[in-house]
Parts: structure tokens; sequence; C-alpha cells
């Protein structure tokens, strides 16, 4: 018993001064971090063709009997070399799948610019689409105005486009949906949301009562009309709600625009749509999953993901490398040392 004890003691200072080194060269990595030039980004591109493919094959050779698999395989051969003879000349379609998943401030429209830009180089169209698969609950008007504007540059091109959502495109996200020719949404889908909205939070009662002065300064009758901390007037109140009306009919200009068949006075509320009834009001054109119209499509396209991620540099490794290290050294002590107290 005595020699479990000196054990888990041991075991105790060894791991100290293993996690101890860990946690200067992670200091060290961090502050290399800190200081490293920004990297670029890296372009990851997947045929979705092969993908799906392979699945299948996967599933047929668990699936199916030696002599059965034998027979399909056969068959399939000799079928690619029937289709190989008879399209030796035809060009197939192309459709490039775009990501965007938004938060408030869109941040995705940085890495969502660099695959159209990329994309544009390369699609024809005359024959060619871009599928964006959009997940956005909204945000910030001037974000998602920016990233409303990526996709124009694809409709600009002449490219078909078509947005598939899957699980929420409101607001700013709607915004984005709207430039595609067509909307494609799962039956629960939320969509619409074609209001404006503004929340402030003021603290001028707050600090008067604990005798806190609150000065603002401004050059301009309307550089600031509500504010936080100071006491705000019904002349600012009525100019913000003002500026408010002014981008709600700009959001209604833009959807009208884009999509005439929507009537605008009877969605643009601020509500929601499901699906179902999203399409009711023609808010969008087809109900389906993401992935149900990027099956169908591979059955008639060569189906490409395009996606730009940020590059992770040599220090970047070793930061998660030596955190993951921590990690697991501090979950070993603790077991170890759970261990010994039971030999106690």
């Amino acid at each position: 018993m005595e020699f479990f004890t000196e054990y888990g003691v041991f075991l105790a200072k060894t791991v100290t001064i293993v996690i101890a080194i860990l946690f200067v060269i992670a200091a060290g990595a961090s502050a290399a971090i800190k200081n490293k030039k920004p990297e670029s980004k890296e372009m990851l591109v997947e045929k979705l063709n092969n993908k799906f493919e392979d699945s299948k094959e996967l599933l047929e050779e668990l699936m199916l009997e030696k002599d059965e698999l034998k027979a399909l395989r056969k068959g399939q051969k000799k079928k690619e070399k029937e289709e190989k003879k008879s399209h030796s000349t035809e060009v197939k379609p192309r459709v490039f799948v775009l990501d965007f998943d938004g938060d408030i401030k869109a941040s995705a429209v940085e890495g969502l610019r660099e695959s159209v830009s990329a994309v544009l180089q390369m699609a024809d169209p005359s024959r060619d689409e871009v599928v964006v698969k959009l997940e956005s609950p909204g945000g910030m008007v001037h974000s998602y105005g920016l990233a409303a504007a990526q996709l124009d540059r694809i409709k600009k091109k002449g490219i078909k486009l078509t947005a598939c959502v899957d699980k929420v495109a409101a607001s700013g996200g709607y915004m984005m949906a709207c430039v595609a020719d067509k909307i494609v949404a799962s039956p629960f889908a939320i969509m619409g949301s074609i209001g404006v909205v503004a929340q402030i939070p003021n603290f001028s009662k707050l600090l008067k009562k604990n005798d806190i002065d609150y000065e603002i300064l401004t050059a301009g009758k309307y550089k600031r009309t509500l504010t936080m901390f100071g006491e705000n007037t019904e002349q600012g109140r009525q100019k913000f709600q003002s500026d408010l009306e002014d981008t709600h009919e700009l959001f209604k200009s833009y959807v009208s625009e884009r999509r005439p068949s929507v009537d605008i006075e009877n969605v643009a509320t601020g509500d929601i749509w499901f699906g179902t009834k999203a399409l009711d009001v023609s808010l969008v054109d087809e109900l389906k999953t993401s992935d149900e119209y990027i099956i169908d499509a591979c059955q008639n396209a060569d189906v490409f993901s395009v996606e730009f991620k940020d590059k992770k540099s040599l220090i970047d490794k070793m930061g998660i490398a030596v955190s993951s290290g921590i990690e697991n050294a501090v979950s070993k002590v603790l077991s170890e040392l759970n261990v010994s107290r039971s030999f106690k």
C-alpha cells in the first residue's frame, strides 16, 4: 500500500513537470501566432459524384452475395462502355456547390467571395449551375448586403443560381436566397422575416441614480439619434424609426425586384413561414432537401463542392498539438491520481 502511495506522488510530480513544460511551449506558440502574418486561404474541391458512388459501392459490397456483386459489377462496366461510346463528344454540365453558414456578422462572406470568384472563372453560362447551401437567421444589414451582392455576381454572368435551404434563411438570409433563380427549401425550413429590427438598452436612469454624469458631443443634427447612456429624445426616436422604415423599404424593393411573383405587402411584415407555407406565398419554388437536389443533379451532371478555408500553418498545427497534449496529460494525471487513491 505504501508503494502505491509513493508511486502516486511520484507520478503526480512527473506529470506536473511535463505539463509545466507544455505550458511554456504553448505560450511560445501563442506568442508566435499573434505576431505571424495572416495565412492565405486554400481551396478544397471534391467531386460529389465520386463520393456518392463510393458510398453506394460500399453498401453493395456489404449487402450483396458474391455472385450478385460480380454480376452487378459486370453489368456496370458494360453500361459504362456503352455510355462512353454514345457520349464520346458530349460535354456534361457542371454543378458547383457552395456553402454559406451565416452568423449575425455574415462572417462566412469572406469564404463565399473567394468561392464565387473561383467558380466564375470556370462556369459556362450555357450549361453550368451554381448551388448555394444557405443557412442563416440574418444579421447586420450591410454585412448581408455584401453577401447578397456576391451572389448577384453569379446572376450577372448569366449562370443559373439555386439556393437550397434546409433549416433557416430569414431576414438577411432570405435577402441572399431571393437572389437565386430558384429557391429550394425543406418542408420545415424557416423562410421570410422580411423586416428590420434594432434593440438598444438605455442606462441613463441607472447613471442618474448613482450621480454619474454622461456627456455626448456631436457635430451634425442626426449624428447620434439614440444612445445607451444619455437621455433619448422623441426627435431622436422618430429619426431612428424613420431610418428603420427606410431600410425596410429597401429590403422590400430588393425582394420584389428578384421575386416579382411575391405579394410583398402581404409577406413583408417581419413574420416567418415554414417551407410548406412559404411555397404557398411564393417565397420558395420547391420543397426538397439540399441532399435530394444535389443527388438528383449527380444523375446528369458533374457536381463539385467548392470551399475556401484558412490554411493551417506549422505554428497553428503546433498550437493544436500542444493544446491536445496538455488536455490529455491533465486527463491522465487525474485518472492516475484517482487510481492511486483507490489503493489507499
